[in-house]
């Protein structure tokens, strides 16, 4: 359980999560892939050649070489992409996706640290504009996503300006710390993968939550709590006049990473049932 309701005289504190398997059932990109295709973004090529990239990635394999060579290639990918028609189609299918997929067990927990006085922030590798919805719909106070520069035309260039990912979520920690008060020492941070080892170290109560195998191992030698979350449940079912009002996001604009990526095997295993029929 969660300590109680912090003085308001002690220094802020906070919980930082981690958002795909950790947060959500799925990859957050992975549930959008299906509407990116739809809406014209991916075309057939792009996720073919995308698929068995996607495939390590969501098996839980990608070192960090494989991470890095696919962030590039996605990179180029989305050149070209309208940030606005990507908005559009997160807004319009926000609810009806992200909703059912979320934990249960993370929605009482960031229940609770709102309860005793903390903030909540989201801290993910996926796009903000993935991000931020899902954000305000969790209620967090702060997210930070990867971000993508985006050109006077609206759309985006290609480039990354900000890539949150490994030790720079960590970073990020430490400068939202720096700003807002927070004593880390009292912070708590969640996630299911290795590669977020330097947000969980950065922190003084880190969880392990549906942790790959690595983290598993470097939790168990490090004697941090593992949660088992496995109870997706719709936040309105929990809360029937379930209602959260904005709040304030860290960061704007931004890439959405992996969806093109997860999008090739939506498509291929579409097309393996249409030659099997």
């Amino acid at each position: 359980m969660l300590k109680g309701v912090e003085n308001h005289l002690s220094p802020r504190t906070a919980a930082f999560f981690d958002l795909d398997k950790t947060v959500i059932a799925k990859s957050s990109t992975l549930t959008f892939s299906k509407s990116f295709y739809q809406g014209g973004l991916i075309n057939r090529r792009a996720v073919l050649r995308t698929a068995y990239s996607q495939f390590v990635f969501l098996a839980g394999g990608a070192d960090h070489d494989q991470m890095e060579r696919m962030r590039k290639y996605l990179s180029a990918l989305c050149r070209g992409w309208n940030v606005d028609q990507v908005k559009e189609i997160v807004a319009e299918t926000l609810h009806d996706l992200i909703d059912p997929i979320i934990y249960d067990e993370a929605a009482t927990l960031i229940e609770e640290h709102h309860t005793a006085g903390r903030d909540v922030v989201i801290v993910s590798t996926s796009g903000a504009e993935v991000v931020e919805p899902i954000g305000e719909l969790l209620g967090a106070d702060r997210v930070v996503a990867t971000r993508m520069v985006v050109g006077d035309d609206g759309c985006f260039t290609g480039e990354v300006e900000y890539y949150a990912y490994g030790p720079t979520k960590a970073e990020a920690v430490r400068e939202l710390a720096a700003s807002e008060g927070y004593d880390l020492s009292r912070c708590y941070a969640y996630s299911d993968s290795v590669t977020d080892i330097p947000m969980l170290e950065a922190v003084g109560h880190p969880h392990a939550v549906n942790p790959d195998r690595a983290l598993r191992r470097e939790a168990l030698a490090r004697e941090w709590p593992i949660l088992d979350f496995h109870r997706p449940v719709r936040l309105k079912q929990r809360f029937p006049a379930f209602s959260v009002p904005p709040r304030p996001a860290l960061v704007a604009a931004a890439a959405i990473g992996a969806a093109a990526a997860t999008a090739g095997l939506v498509w291929y295993a579409s097309r393996r049932r249409s030659t099997v029929a």
